[in-house]
């Protein structure tokens, strides 16, 4: 009788926890607008609840430049400067100060300055 009383709780417990996890989850759509310039930069976001994670990957022979500018409204928007060299991947990040449910990201690349 107590065993089944525990597993009951237990299982109680696990429903009522399980709502709050989805709650806390986001669901939120990414536009990538590039404009690359002709280099061959690969570009991959990776969405989570909290941030936005963006990777860009420089497949070019030389040195590139990437302008980022983030639109999440109601969240001021923000940008960001990327210098990759040739072969690397570097990462920019855009946290969640208020929810957003749309992020619209102008990514602009150009060959670097010596």
């Amino acid at each position: 009788m107590l065993r089944s009383l525990t597993l009951s709780l237990a299982l109680a417990l696990l429903a009522l926890g399980t709502p709050a996890a989805h709650a806390q989850s986001q669901t939120y759509t990414v536009d990538i607008r590039a404009e690359l310039n002709g280099l061959d930069i690969k570009i991959e976001h990776v969405a989570q609840s909290r941030m936005l994670v963006l990777n860009l990957t420089n497949n070019s022979p030389t040195r590139v430049r990437c302008n980022l500018h983030y639109d999440a409204s109601p969240q001021t928007p923000l940008r960001a400067t990327r210098n990759i060299d040739p072969g690397r991947t570097q990462s920019s990040t855009l946290r969640a100060q208020r929810r957003w449910f749309s992020v619209i990201v102008d990514v602009v690349c150009v060959p670097a300055p010596r």
